[in-house]
């Protein structure tokens, strides 16, 4: 009796360290849904193979033991054609999604998500958004399966406009965006900030475009200059930045800076080469300069793929996945979920934060400036000599903003 009762225990406790250990070894699917084809197809091709990189480094060096196995699928940046990625994605095995260009396709996969999850308990699925920024989908729109690990718009815009309170020299604003969630919200943004912090600041002009669509922003840039605007603040991302910029520098509009989002994307280090000396500011959480793994991992990715890893939110997504299938010794992502949210990790911009709340990711952003790359700041954006240089750095609590979130949680 004595040796069943032994023998039992001795079972059971190898029987707790196999599931303690369940996740090693095991393959974790993950399904990446962005454009591939398209005026942004460079923009999500550069970040398909971020994302491909970028698990291959972790499956070298994780603390889970797990292999992470990239699905690349085109969404043409349509909802339409996110939803049927996905129904794609599920039928090869995918319990998570990565997504990071359009606030739309962001809200299929959630929308597509949450009822996925309702309707197929042991079947969920979860969504690591890396840079759909829409405020809303962490507000009103906010789902316990959805963590964002990009700042997003609202976020962005209270360090902007908290760094241009101090300069003086910014007197007259032209905003210009995107005619999209994202766009609109930046106009938004940008007006309460600048009403609260700079009320002097006037405000000489406003205007959203198609997405994806405009081809010469000469019209924009006469626009802006029959202004007398000294700023033009955009949210403009991919193609509609980058020959936004070209339409500026062809136009020798020299005497106005573009404060910006997403100058650091692919094409638009090239766009700006060196007649936008001094003139773009970026405001984000990362730029080209970090040092630490991460500048390694730039460098080594510029050197097999000969360009710019651009996107290191995704380094986000790996870090945070990992750590919780270690923490929750699983992969299955109600577990995940779980002890995700609220975690914290120290990260290449400092420690991050999970927020509890909405599911957004609270870290550190950065104000930087484009300009000869030197000693101090090397990196080479583009090959362009030219690089993101850091001018004011914002601790997290600067940016994060309240959120209205009502998280519904499985079985509250």
């Amino acid at each position: 009796m004595k040796f069943f009762i032994k023998t039992t225990l001795t079972c059971a406790m190898l029987f707790s360290a196999t599931l303690s250990m369940a996740q090693q070894g095991e393959t974790v699917k993950i399904a990446w849904i962005d454009p591939l084809s398209g005026l942004m197809a460079a923009v999500g091709t550069n970040q398909f193979k971020t994302t491909q990189f970028l698990a291959e480094e972790f499956n070298k060096k994780n603390r889970s033991g797990v292999k992470f196995e990239i699905i690349g699928l085109d969404n043409k940046l349509s909802p339409q054609e996110t939803a049927s990625a996905l129904r794609s994605a599920q039928d090869q095995g995918a319990r998570y999604v990565m997504q990071g260009n359009g606030s739309g396709p962001a809200l299929a996969i959630i929308d597509a998500i949450e009822k996925n999850n309702a309707r197929n308990p042991g079947k969920e699925m979860l969504f690591m958004n890396y840079s759909a920024v829409d405020p809303d989908l962490t507000n009103s729109k906010c789902s316990y399966w959805h963590f964002r690990v990009e700042a997003d718009t609202s976020m962005k815009m209270e360090a902007l406009t908290t760094w241009m309170k101090d300069q003086p020299d910014i007197k007259k604003v032209y905003i210009l965006g995107q005619n999209y969630s994202h766009g609109v919200q930046v106009v938004k943004y940008a007006k309460e900030g600048l009403r609260l912090k700079r009320p002097d600041v006037q405000i000489v002009g406003e205007d959203l475009h198609p997405l994806a669509q405009v081809r010469d922003f000469s019209p924009y840039i006469a626009k802006i200059k029959q202004s007398g605007a000294d700023s033009v603040i955009t949210g403009n991302w991919g193609s509609d930045l980058s020959l936004l910029l070209k339409a500026a520098n062809d136009a020798g509009l020299n005497n106005v800076n573009f404060l910006t989002y997403y100058a650091y994307a692919t094409g638009t280090p090239t766009a700006m080469g060196s007649a936008s000396e001094g003139k773009v500011f970026n405001v984000a959480y990362a730029h080209h300069n970090m040092g630490g793994d991460i500048q390694k991992s730039m460098e080594e990715f510029k050197r097999k793929m000969n360009e710019d890893l651009y996107q290191p939110s995704i380094h986000h997504v790996f870090s945070l996945l990992d750590a919780a299938f270690a923490q929750a010794k699983s992969t299955d992502p109600v577990k995940v979920a779980a002890v995700m949210e609220g975690m914290k990790l120290k990260s290449f911009n400092g420690e991050i934060e999970m927020r509890k709340s909405d599911h957004q990711l609270q870290q550190s952003l950065y104000v930087t400036r484009w300009e000869k790359k030197s000693a101090k700041y090397p990196y080479d954006a583009e090959n362009s000599g030219y690089t993101l240089a850091p001018v004011k750095h914002y601790a997290p609590y600067v940016s994060s903003t309240p959120t209205s979130c009502q998280m519904k949680r499985p079985n509250s």
